[in-house]
């Protein structure tokens, strides 16, 4: 778990010159990933220079921005340049000279593992454009670029540390409250970290960041086009990626407080380790001694972090027995759903892969190659899972709205539910990998979206 003065906190920035070269500037800003406050701005006039110079001391003051706040934060920085991000990430080489050193010190700032970066449309960077706009106004008029009202670049820095050690108030797990808190503590300057941001930082159990909202449309966005409108920021020599437009309707990501399933596999039973086909339609296995030995130290895991507020469990004897060991640690009931069960594997239950590949070979090829295809005798088709997990998963999210609940489930359900969330195709089912007791997250918004922190974490049982 972070320590008190860890967290992670979103850097959007941006540049722009007009004339490329011309009079050029920079924004940018530091945000709380869980209520979307501004904790930070900088922006500045930098005289001549051409857009992708702006754009990098743009994030170079965003970063050194974020490290005056939290020295020991993990960043997403989050930017419409396409040609930094990837530069950055180290997808693409830096060729420019001028770029080079920038690129060298923004490196510098976090160490390269606390940093990663995210492109999204220019529509989701207006905060760092506008004080990209403004700082380039101001030296027009030969003047400093100046912060409005209370968000001066670094003077919330104190609160802010100082904020970071107070112990958290409100009901575990409870994001909303949260928010509303954090939005109250900033109005007066002093910063009270709530358990949503603690859950942020823990890594698991709340969405991550605004990221959460905005990453969503971004996506969206970038499924539409590769790169946003950037012909007049394309380094010369380079062929401009084409414009367009944003798409209609969009008024903004939703930022309510989400329905956030954490996302449990149950322990080992005696078929998990021989890798066998263990579905709703078999023996129904206990847990074995080693399963048993998993729960109760995800069950310790959970009540650490003290952040579940509800346990649904699927109605199989491992999810259920995984699920009354978490029980017994949080103090809390278990819903049993329906929905929330394995596959019915028909005649393969039990089976090795092998073994199903020698007796019903047929099938097999079929199953791989249609999500409609099911399991010989009867089984269930994927398709048919999908369908039944989606229904379920709208019950849930209807019914725990701004909450965080434990779901004790299986493979397919939790790959199904990923899946679905990613909005990814049916074959990315076989490219996942998931071990007994991990844990992973989806949260759930009101419009409709979702974001998902795939850990595929088994730290707790080491």
């Amino acid at each position: 778990m972070p320590s008190p003065s860890s967290r992670e906190v979103i850097v959007e920035a941006d540049g722009g010159s007009r004339g490329n070269p011309g009079p050029a500037g920079y924004g940018a800003v530091v945000l709380d990933p869980v209520t979307g406050e501004t904790l930070a701005e900088a922006a500045e006039y930098i005289g001549v220079a051409t857009n992708n110079v702006a754009e990098y001391k743009g994030l170079v003051a965003g970063l050194t921005a974020a490290r005056e706040l939290f020295p020991d934060a993990t960043v997403h920085v989050r930017m419409d340049s396409k040609l930094v991000v990837e530069q950055m990430s180290g997808r693409w080489k830096i060729k420019h000279p001028d770029m080079k050193p920038l690129a060298a010190e923004a490196g510098r700032v976090f160490p390269a593992g606390r940093v990663r970066y995210e492109w999204i449309p220019r529509e989701l960077n207006k905060h760092a454009d506008r004080l990209a706009n403004e700082a380039m106004d101001a030296g027009k008029q030969g003047r400093r670029w100046e912060p409005s009202g209370s968000t001066a670049a670094l003077d919330t820095a104190a609160a802010a540390r100082s904020a970071a050690s107070l112990p958290p108030s409100g009901p575990p797990g409870d994001a909303a409250a949260g928010a509303a808190r954090a939005r109250a503590a900033l109005a007066t300057r002093t910063v009270e970290p709530s358990e949503a941001s603690e859950q942020v930082d823990d890594g698991l159990f709340a969405p991550d960041e605004a990221v959460a909202a905005q990453a969503r449309a971004s996506l969206a966005s970038a499924a539409r086009t590769e790169v946003a409108t950037q012909a007049e920021k394309a380094p010369q020599g380079e062929k401009a990626p084409q414009a367009e437009k944003a798409p209609q309707g969009w008024t903004g990501p939703d930022m309510g407080a989400p329905a956030t399933f954490v996302l449990l596999r149950h322990g080992e039973t005696a078929l998990t380790p021989e890798k066998r086909f263990s579905g709703s339609g078999g023996t129904d296995p206990e847990l074995s001694a080693a399963g048993l030995r998993q729960a109760e130290a995800v069950a310790e895991a959970l009540a650490a972090r003290g952040t579940i507020q509800a346990i649904v469990s699927s109605p199989l004897t491992r999810c259920r027995q995984t699920a009354a060991a978490v029980a017994a640690r949080l103090g809390l009931d278990v819903q049993v759903e329906r929905g929330l069960r394995e596959t019915d594997f028909g005649a393969w239950e039990g089976m090795t892969f092998g073994e199903v590949r020698e007796r019903y070979g047929d099938d097999l090829d079929a199953w791989l190659a249609s999500p409609k295809a099911a399991p010989t005798g009867g089984g269930e088709s994927f398709a048919a899972v999908a369908r039944r997990v989606a229904a379920t998963r709208d019950r849930l999210t209807a019914a725990h709205a701004g909450r965080t609940v434990l779901l004790v489930t299986h493979v397919t359900p939790i790959k199904t539910l990923v899946r679905l969330a990613l909005g990814a195709p049916p074959e990315s089912l076989f490219r996942m990998e998931l071990s007994a007791a991990s844990i992973s997250a989806v949260a759930y918004y009101a419009d409709g979206n979702a974001s998902v922190r795939l850990l595929n974490d088994t730290s707790h049982l080491r």
